[in-house]
């Protein structure tokens, strides 16, 4: 496991955007695939978005194509989840995740997972 911290969350309106960064520890972060999950109460942990540990391979649930966007900088050990066009019901815990496979994240079960940070958009 790798140790991950999530941050920028945030109330915003519907309509605005919020940048989600995660920060994991340890000096073989280039060596991750990373992603983001999301959780509500009345809701399933769900897949957002993940990427290669190269950042040249990105995937995204559909209902987020088009207004988020994941990328990543290896040589600052962060990435980032920037959301754009925010709708009330892409309120939700989001969960900085990790695992060594790319496929791992995609198919819902990182090895390593942050703490959360709240996202809520207000209607």
């Amino acid at each position: 496991q790798v140790q991950l911290v999530e941050s920028g969350g945030g109330l915003v309106q519907a309509g605005g955007s919020l940048r989600l960064s995660c920060a994991p520890s340890g000096r073989t972060f280039s060596l991750y695939a990373m992603g983001w999950f999301r959780k509500t109460p009345g809701k399933e942990r769900e897949f957002v978005a993940a990427i290669s540990w190269g950042g040249a391979t990105t995937s995204y649930n559909d209902s987020v194509k088009g207004r988020f966007t994941i990328s990543r900088e290896n040589a600052k050990n962060t990435v980032y989840l920037q959301m754009n066009n925010l709708k009330p019901e892409d309120t939700a815990v989001y969960y900085c995740t990790a695992d060594l496979k790319l496929v791992a994240l995609e198919s819902g079960k990182p090895g390593s997972w942050g703490q959360g940070t709240q996202v809520t958009v207000s209607s």
